[in-house]
């Protein structure tokens, strides 16, 4: 559904120097699936939450992508995105351009909607309307991930891509694009294996590429087994290049079978790099490569701490756990990505799981003394990713506010929660009610109107 609410009720208060626009992105399918629904697979819609002075309005919108707009004339779902063997016939030699259903980033004067399998997808900042793919001038070339790291000091946005020269393959690719959008370097190395790699980090002076045993291979699929499936055997690789350097410099270090779908934060103190991630002890939502299910008690992320010696005579590295809450979606001060930094937030566990499934209380950690504070909703609600906005552009780190959009079960309906991020544990400032239900989404990002 998609539909335009030009002034929803507020309830509390919403802050006088909130004023900006949250965009979310996440997975909305228009029609049932061609077989097994994964969640993974739906039409990405755009959500946008656009706040002034103290007054809220809402729109959302689908991202009118080749398989959308082919599936909308249909009136039929065609693609099966992650088992291509159940395509409709009809769509066998269409070229298409990906479902921009994962995150959403404001960069170089553009509003790009983020899909890992293609590149951005432009859509338009204020009425959603879809602008179709962008490529930096027909510069890159292939994929692009759906987290690109945005550095604070430089504008530059650093981001990577997998499967970089055709489906299922090792060849990975690193790109960066000037403050203003301009496509300045691209590079193309080969991973230990072919992985998905959902997500990388960067510091003020290093990338850090991780491939984990969630591997790739279409020759199993065409056997009849899973595209993507978990193989331990194959351990965990961490490439680490300068960002001075090029790809001839990675270097790689080795570790136990381990699945990251999100980082947090990393930085580099001399010849130590440091990432805080949110780590499985195994992939969730993929078989094994026999294709029987996960263990669900391994499927679960907690907040670790992976430390790298850059001139250590060992490729180990050192992992340690933060805190044991099982959390996801990491985020933090975006001011200090890359940076040394103190607070972090997540989507976490509390006292009682959420019904509908997902998280049902948000977590602030603060580093510097481990102390982890949270705001439990209760079974009836589960929460979305957190953003955090600080309150002003030259506030001290971690003095703002975090938004996410919570779900209620009870009224099938959801609604944008407003903490202040200092004091989550009070809970929500404001809440702003929409008449429908968003769906279980992935990522979003904070416009400032300033």
């Amino acid at each position: 559904m998609e539909c335009d609410a030009p002034n929803i009720v507020v309830e509390g208060l919403i802050p006088s120097d909130l004023n900006g626009t949250l965009y979310r992105n996440g997975p909305n399918p228009q029609f049932a699936p061609r077989g097994d629904y994964h969640w993974f697979g739906g039409d990405g819609m755009i959500h946008a939450f656009f706040i002034k002075n103290g007054k809220i309005s809402y729109k959302n919108r689908w991202a009118r992508t080749i398989n959308w707009t082919l599936e909308n004339e249909a009136g039929e779902a065609l693609f099966s995105i992650l088992d291509p063997t159940k395509n409709d016939p009809r769509i066998v030699n269409v070229q298409t351009n990906g479902l921009a259903n994962t995150n959403i980033v404001w960069h170089g004067n553009k509003l790009l909607a983020l899909v890992e399998s293609h590149p951005p997808f432009e859509m338009d900042p204020s009425t959603l309307g879809s602008m179709g793919l962008w490529t930096y001038a027909n510069k890159l070339q292939g994929p692009m991930t759906a987290h690109p790291k945005i550095d604070p000091e430089t504008g530059e946005m650093l981001c990577f891509g997998y499967n970089a020269d055709g489906a299922i393959s090792p060849k990975m690719s690193y790109h960066i694009i000037s403050k203003d959008g301009q496509l300045e370097k691209s590079e193309w190395f080969d991973a230990p294996y072919p992985a998905m790699v959902h997500d990388f980090v960067t510091t003020r002076d290093h990338v850090i590429f991780p491939i984990m045993p969630l591997t790739g291979s279409m020759e199993r699929a065409m056997k009849g087994g899973p595209v993507y499936a978990w193989e331990p055997e194959k351990q965990t690789h961490i490439g680490i290049m300068p960002r001075s350097g090029s790809v001839e410099d990675i270097q790689w270090f080795k570790g136990d079978p381990a699945y990251v779908f999100h980082f947090m934060n990393a930085s580099t103190h001399g010849n130590t790099v440091i990432c805080d991630v949110c780590e499985y002890e195994q992939a969730p939502f993929f078989p094994n490569a026999d294709g029987t299910r996960p263990d669900p008690k391994k499927s679960v992320a907690k907040l670790k701490r992976w430390t790298f010696d850059l001139n250590g005579d060992s490729s180990d590295y050192k992992v340690e756990e933060l805190d044991d809450s099982v959390c996801e979606f990491p985020r933090l001060d975006e001011r200090f990505s890359g940076l040394t930094y103190r607070h972090g937030y997540i989507a976490c566990a509390g006292d009682q799981p959420p019904k509908s499934g997902g998280y049902s209380a948000l977590g602030h950690i603060d580093h510097q003394t481990g102390k982890i504070n949270k705001y439990d909703m209760g079974e009836n609600l589960a929460t979305s990713e957190p953003v955090f906005v600080p309150a002003r552009s030259d506030a001290p780190e971690g003095q703002g506010y975090l938004l996410s959009v919570v779900y209620d079960i009870t009224i099938d309906k959801s609604h944008l929660i407003i903490l202040d991020a200092e004091n989550i544990s009070d809970g929500p400032i404001g809440r702003a009610y929409l008449d429908h239900r968003v769906p279980f989404g992935f990522h979003g990002n904070w416009k400032s109107a300033h």
